[in-house]
């Protein structure tokens, strides 16, 4: 037999929920079957599987050694990746935030070994003590908004379970306005406004098109743009995302008639291995509570990676 305390991190889970993610090993059907048979316990009684778990909440366990093997393989990742190259642009108890250069997955590497920037997020806080796998048994720190691989820029992560649940329901709502500077072929006509329409993904060749509302699959899609500055046939220009969408800003810009510099797939051309495409911006406009992070209404966060690309105009 062996037991848990539940943390801060691991508390409001159902206890299902909880063992799927601390004992991925052990199948689901198993875990139902051995709370049924009360060899999984909480508080030494028999519960159900939707119970929702506390803080302080004892959790024992009678199951066989081979679930409790920890997955080794990240944990050795998390210690061996060395001094993690992060350009952190701010970090406190609650968050991180990072600016994510062009080239490297935000997570979920298609590559065999690939390293992401979710994995030297997590090493960093593992490293530095901020985030024990061990201690907190089901939570990992996660990002909150993702980049393609070629876009560079700010990136939101969580360090605690309530900071996560916070920023991803912020998102939702709206109230986390993320702003991007691109250069883009041509000159926006008009120069401002907002862009509206259904994007629908083609997984096969990893691009987006726009479709009709009603198409199977159709996401809305809403960019407010404006037009910095024009030269030598670019311009410069500021989008906020109200969705975020796969490859929105790309598809849209390119509807427009204006396709990003470098961004061969929907269009442009020249630039370097990348499309001009920077997440620059993020500011916190909360309009109602936001628990744990009530202190970040009304701030800002500027990037502090220029783009090279802006030397253009």
């Amino acid at each position: 037999m062996r037991e848990m305390t539940v943390s801060k991190n691991d508390a409001g889970q159902r206890l299902d929920r909880f063992l799927a993610k601390a004992f991925p090993r052990l199948p689901s059907a198993t875990a139902q079957k051995y709370i049924r048979q009360k060899r999984i316990k909480v508080g030494g009684k028999r519960t159900e599987q939707s119970y929702r778990l506390t803080e302080g909440d004892t959790i024992q366990l009678y199951i066989n050694d081979t679930f409790f093997e920890a997955e080794m393989q990240e944990n050795r990742l998390y210690q061996t990746i060395s001094r993690p190259s992060l350009a952190i642009c701010y970090e406190d108890e609650q968050i991180l935030i990072v600016d994510k250069p062009p080239g490297l997955q935000s997570h979920s590497g298609n590559e065999k070994g690939e390293i992401t920037l979710a994995d030297l997020i997590k090493a960093h806080l593992y490293q530095s003590g901020a985030w024990n796998p061990a201690r907190e048994q089901s939570f990992v720190p996660a990002l909150s908004n993702r980049l393609d691989r070629n876009t560079g820029g700010l990136v939101l992560a969580a360090k605690t379970a309530a900071a996560l649940q916070m920023l991803n329901q912020k998102i939702r709502d709206r109230e986390i306005e993320k702003y991007y500077l691109l250069a883009v072929h041509g000159r926006p006509e008009p120069p401002a406004g907002r862009l509206e329409g259904h994007l629908i993904k083609n997984r096969q060749e990893n691009r987006v098109s726009l479709t009709r509302a009603e198409a199977d699959g159709a996401k809305a899609a809403v960019t407010e743009y404006r037009t910095l500055t024009s030269r030598d046939g670019l311009s410069l220009v500021e989008c906020r995302l109200l969705t975020g969408r796969t490859h929105q800003i790309r598809a849209q810009m390119a509807a427009l008639g204006c396709p990003l510099l470098g961004d061969r797939k929907y269009g442009g051309t020249g630039g370097k291995a990348h499309q001009a495409l920077w997440a620059y911006r993020i500011c916190f406009q909360f309009t109602s509570d936001a628990g744990v992070l009530n202190y970040l209404n009304r701030q800002e966060f500027l990037s502090e990676e220029a783009p090279t690309w802006r030397t253009l105009f």
